[in-house]
């Protein structure tokens, strides 16, 4: 079998439960999950015009998406647009203030004026469906 082009790409999965990376990668092929962010401790990952792999729960490649926008913002400044973009619960603020201020809890990282990567992307290419 020959190597795929996307296969020397950065590779991650969102969310911190293989049941969690599933349900967001079937929000990213899906079209529906345009952003996502992660807490300015776990340094930049990635840069505008970057691919990456998108791993499903269980470590297997699912598609690959390109960095459009990245900002470092204060929890407290994400606006409703990002959080629609996230694709996440009902898309709304609220739900993505709760939604991460629970992941950042578990993780010991919550702080109301903690600094995120807030990343927008587009997707390039589905390689294989996902279940949530």
């Amino acid at each position: 079998m020959s190597e795929q082009w996307w296969s020397k790409l950065n590779q991650f999965s969102f969310g911190d439960t293989p049941q969690m990376a599933n349900e967001l990668a079937f929000l990213v092929i899906n079209g529906v999950k345009t952003g996502t962010s992660w807490h300015q401790s776990e340094g930049q990952q990635t840069q505008v015009g970057q691919k990456h792999v998108v791993l499903d729960g269980e470590g297997s490649p699912v598609a690959i998406i390109e960095t459009v926008e990245l900002r470092l913002l204060r929890y407290d400044e994400v606006d409703e647009a990002f959080a629609y973009d996230s694709g996440e619960d009902d898309r709304t603020l609220s739900s993505w203030r709760a939604g991460y201020r629970n992941y950042y809890e578990r993780q010991g990282k919550y702080a109301p004026d903690m600094l995120l990567y807030c990343e927008r992307f587009k997707l390039i290419e589905i390689i294989k469906s996902v279940e949530p």
